[in-house]
């Protein structure tokens, strides 16, 4: 187990952390699962209250915090976004400075990362960022525990983010990659790719850590050899509809289908944060089929059921990585 302080810390981004912290949070993670799976108690934040601000709803992240809250010993309070007036009756820095008198940490979710960032500015408690347009920190955690589970070390390990990399996901497993010695790829057209000084960014970290970041177009040339390839969906939660018809024909090649993960090799994992569309059993997903005309979107049902499939310990291991942050920042 690694030692580290991080109470009373902010978690907003990857970048904000140190390689041996992000691998310390693991270490904790996997220990809070290890003692959740044998029934120990571990309510090492007994009595303290949290606030889960969410302007953009989500199943995984939501049910995360509170059951993880819960096993801490917490009382969370879930605002939803008719619940919460933030940065629109009220400023985010009135809002941080009133949930920051009532409550030991504060979780949001939603648009852009200054909201979190100025939460954690004003409100003088951890903040803890749930997604934002531009990183998604505590999804990059659970899939790293999620990696190691599966493959002993994160060092070296080559991910493939297939899609649109320019937002949350691309960035924060650009990011976490970086940081933790990992060969990454982004493949898409060049225009999803990061953005440019993130990826100078990255670049400056890599060359420390021995990470290999690259960014390809073409999708056999860089599944080749995988271990993991990750993909999520094209078009982002308030986005609008006319989008759909855009990224479909600009994405439908980077397609997550058999054939790619056959390139990869035997033993390459497929990963999703979901939720994913990769059937008919969605609204979204029939409202495309009867525009486009095709049953699956950025993976195929196939693929998406395999045995190579780990989406579903990623999507338990929230909860446990979750945990971990939360007890880092308040224990």
């Amino acid at each position: 187990m690694i030692h580290m302080n991080l109470k009373g810390k902010n978690f907003l981004k990857l970048l904000d952390f140190s390689s041996e912290e992000i691998a310390g949070l693991l270490d904790l993670a996997s220990d809070l699962k290890a003692k959740k799976k044998a029934g120990i108690p571990h309510k090492m934040c007994e009595g303290k209250n949290i606030a889960l601000i969410f302007e953009k709803t989500s199943t995984r992240t939501r049910c995360s915090f509170e059951v993880a809250a819960a096993d801490l010993g917490m009382h969370p309070v879930y605002l939803d976004p008719k619940s919460s007036q933030i940065g629109k009756k009220e400023s985010i820095a009135d809002t941080a400075r009133v949930l920051g008198r009532m409550f030991d940490g504060i979780e949001y979710r939603g648009f852009g990362q200054d909201i979190v960032e100025d939460l954690a500015k004003y409100s003088g408690v951890p903040v803890w960022n749930g997604l934002t347009n531009e990183f998604h920190p505590t999804q990059i955690l659970a899939d790293f525990l999620t990696i190691r589970e599966h493959f002993g070390s994160l060092n070296g390990i080559k991910l493939v983010y297939m899609g649109d990399a320019r937002y949350n996901m691309g960035n924060s497993l650009m990011v976490g990659c970086a940081k933790m010695g990992m060969h990454f790829v982004a493949c898409a057209p060049k225009k999803y790719f990061p953005d440019a000084a993130l990826i100078d960014t990255c670049r400056k970290i890599a060359s420390q850590t021995g990470s290999v970041l690259e960014f390809i177009e073409d999708p056999m040339e860089a599944t080749k050899g995988a271990d993991l390839i990750y993909t999520d969906v094209w078009v982002s939660m308030g986005e609008p509809d006319e989008i759909w018809k855009e990224r479909i024909s600009d994405l439908l090649p980077y397609q997550v289908n058999s054939d790619l993960m056959k390139n990869a090799g035997e033993g390459c994992k497929f990963m999703h944060c979901l939720p994913a569309y990769h059937d008919l059993n969605t609204e979204t997903g029939k409202t495309i089929f009867e525009k486009f005309g095709i049953d699956a979107l950025e993976v195929t049902d196939e693929v998406f059921e395999s045995k190579n499939s780990i989406v579903f310990d990623e999507a338990e291991n929230r909860m446990h990585t979750i945990k971990a942050v939360m007890a880092a920042t308040l224990a």
